[in-house]
């Protein structure tokens, strides 16, 4: 069995506009028009690749029925006389999967909306009744990597210049993946209410702060990337928890070219 994944980008105009041909799908089609909307949208399906061919699932089909069934009904929200900030927005979700499914002979796994760069919505076959929301963040902080019963020599091997004694900073980025019920009028957690909650959890404890000697949580624990992210990890699950909300994984990049996410092993 393989999983296939396709993203599909796609714009959307209060009044859609005459579309002369289909060009440039890699950025967005349908195109924008003035000051429209774009989306991402990721499908991925499930199944066993053909013998001959090597394709378990044209790509062609799931744009075709992305923008044949999906765009329809995404446009109608979208539409004069209609207000897209009261959208159901777990709704929307089981919708597109609904939509999806006989088009894309039940393989359809999961969706992941992308209604900006940082945010995503994302819903499963499998777990119809709660969206997947992911929002990120940025905080900035110094921090020393140091190990007190290491020797000084073995400290400077280990972390080599991050274990310079000043300290040294990053501009931290944080995504989190909250699990979000699905209540009877469609609706989920909105971002702004995840927005506070990290922003009293994790911001005003982490931003513009030395790790090493300003947050207790790090007083005698190594502020390494790893740990980082389990230390915001258990600040948070108690926060959400408290508003019937799942915590799922919380991700950290030191850089752009390193991520930590805990736990592991949850979400794909």
């Amino acid at each position: 069995m393989v999983e296939l994944t396709r993203c599909v980008r796609f714009c959307l105009n209060r009044i859609p506009a005459p579309q002369a041909g289909k060009f440039n799908t890699f950025s967005a089609w349908p195109a924008m028009t003035g000051l429209g909307r774009y989306y991402e949208l990721l499908v991925t399906c499930k199944g066993e690749p053909d013998a001959q061919t090597g394709y378990f699932l044209n790509i062609k089909t799931i744009d075709t029925a992305v923008r044949e069934h999906v765009l329809p009904y995404m446009q109608t929200l979208v539409a004069p006389g209609q207000d897209p900030s009261q959208v159901g927005m777990g709704q929307l979700m089981q919708q597109i999967i609904a939509l999806l499914q006989p088009q894309l002979k039940g393989s359809v796994i999961r969706v992941r909306l992308a209604l900006t760069p940082f945010y995503q919505l994302q819903i499963r076959s499998t777990g119809m009744q709660h969206v997947i929301l992911r929002q990120q963040y940025e905080f900035a902080a110094a921090h020393r990597l140091h190990v007190p019963t290491l020797s000084d020599e073995e400290n400077r091997q280990i972390f080599g210049k991050c274990n310079n004694p000043s300290g040294h900073g990053h501009n931290y980025q944080v995504e989190v993946a909250v699990k979000c019920p699905i209540d009877g009028d469609g609706h989920i957690a909105t971002v702004n209410m995840i927005d506070a909650l990290v922003d009293r959890e994790i911001m005003e404890r982490l931003d513009h702060k030395h790790l090493n000697e300003d947050v207790d949580a790090f007083a005698d624990l190594n502020p390494s990337v790893e740990n980082i992210a389990k230390v915001i990890y258990d600040w948070l699950v108690v926060a959400m928890r408290n508003e019937n909300l799942e915590l799922e994984v919380i991700s950290v990049w030191e850089t752009g070219k390193t991520r930590c996410t805990y736990p592991a092993g949850v979400l794909s």
